[in-house]
């Protein structure tokens, strides 16, 4: 049986929450062995001060939720997450640039922030599955390895227009990297153990959830 804590990023991206919140988030991360939190930009001190002196990772979102920021935005973000102490960053593209097929944009973008994040952290990429066709997720796959990010992911998760996370866009995407050393993050609607083993069976590496102790418990 896969131990499914090591594939959790333990995930609390909600505006509302507070210091004690996110303590709280990393000390279950610490009880039950997820390899990492995901917190919002400002709550990356937090959550490193909270995990000191243990090996789980902190994940900070970066133009999250949208992706429809300024690229000089998204990559002073990035800068401050990384200088706070960010192991990973997930970052979210332009949606938007990419279905207009505005590809130099988007490859642009994930290119400036796998530079930052080079030797310091893993740059997750956010694609959106949710608004996209089939062909856009490859693309956006396919650009994501040529701007030397590490990882796609499928959603924030958050947004209105997202789903969840299937087996049929984890195995889609996952068929799209897996040649060039990237791993796939299936995050979004993931509920529990049996939802997170068949995706990890797809090919994810990685599970996103703010239901990782149900999933690790069940």
């Amino acid at each position: 049986m896969t131990n499914l804590a090591k594939y959790v990023d333990h995930t609390l991206l909600s505006s509302a929450a507070t210091k004690k919140d996110v303590e709280k988030l990393c000390n279950e991360a610490k009880k039950y062995g997820f390899y990492a939190v995901c917190v919002q930009p400002i709550q990356t001190k937090n959550a490193v001060e909270a995990l000191k002196g243990t090996d789980v990772k902190i994940a900070a979102v970066t133009g999250f939720p949208h992706g429809a920021t300024y690229t000089e935005i998204k990559v002073e973000e990035t800068k401050k997450c990384l200088a706070d102490g960010a192991n990973e960053i997930d970052m979210v593209i332009n949606v938007g640039a990419l279905k207009e097929g505005n590809l130099e944009l988007v490859k642009d973008e994930i290119k400036q922030l796998a530079g930052l994040c080079k030797g310091k952290a893993k740059l997750k990429v956010i694609i959106e599955t949710g608004l996209l066709t089939d062909d856009e997720k490859i693309t956006a796959c396919k650009l994501s390895v040529e701007a030397g990010a590490d990882c796609v992911k499928t959603s924030t998760g958050v947004l209105k227009e997202s789903k969840p996370a299937t087996v049929e866009d984890v195995k889609l995407m996952y068929e799209t990297v897996k040649d060039f050393g990237l791993f796939v993050k299936a995050s979004g609607g993931v509920s529990d153990a049996t939802g997170a083993q068949a995706l990890i069976n797809a090919g994810a590496s990685r599970i996103g959830t703010s239901n990782g102790i149900k999933i690790v418990t069940e």
